[in-house]
């Protein structure tokens, strides 16, 4: 390309004797995927699946709020409002904070765990130690092992192109399908735009307005 280039401004200079201006070459942009979804029966699959206690409550639990997988590693004990039956998800996206309904087994799936770790503030602590001793630990799950397992969960029982993101996404579809509406939908998934939402349904789902 960079040859092409450079023979036209060698004859448009040179031959035709006229002024070459450079144009600063345009860069395409990114493309963004939106992830593969489950089915709730696959999705029970995953969690079945993973042998490691900590990634499996882990994966259930960013499912089951609809969570990014970076805002499932940062929930502390105090985000948990079990009296209103809601979770705080802090420092979101956008440097946003939201509030995301908790649910019952959620909720108890979450209470079973920490009464294995007991660690003083991490809902999801650092697995280096082991869970006997993970309330010495002074960092959460490491994203890189989170990828690693999800990876090797979904390649074991043979679903293809299924991330942590993919969990979130499968939520948001089947509280659509739940009946959930999209303004609400919006408010639990922390978009700044109901457009987002309603894009990410229409790739996933087809058209939600019709």
């Amino acid at each position: 390309m960079k040859l092409d280039l450079y023979g036209s401004k060698f004859f448009y200079t040179n031959v035709a004797q006229k002024t070459w201006e450079d144009i600063p070459l345009i860069k395409p942009p990114k493309t963004t995927r939106i992830p593969d979804i489950v089915t709730i029966e696959q999705a029970n699959q995953i969690f079945s699946a993973t042998s490691k206690l900590s990634y499996r409550v882990f994966f259930f639990t960013i499912y089951s709020l609809g969570l990014r997988l970076a805002e499932g590693i940062k929930l502390t004990i105090g985000d948990i409002d079990s009296a209103n039956m809601r979770v705080h998800i802090r420092d979101a996206k956008g440097n946003k904070d939201r509030l995301a309904p908790l649910r019952e087994k959620t909720l108890h799936v979450l209470r079973n765990f920490w009464k294995i770790h007991r660690h003083p503030s991490l809902l999801f602590p650092n697995r280096k130690r082991g869970l006997k001793n993970a309330h010495l630990i002074d960092s959460p799950l490491d994203r890189g092992g989170i990828q690693t397992a999800i990876k090797a969960v979904v390649q074991q029982i043979g679903l293809k192109k299924i991330s942590c993101n993919s969990l979130r996404h499968s939520y948001a579809i089947h509280l659509l399908e739940a009946g959930v509406d999209l303004i609400e939908l919006q408010k639990i998934l922390g978009h700044v735009s109901l457009l987002t939402t309603a894009m990410e349904i229409y790739a996933q789902k087809g058209p939600v307005f019709s």
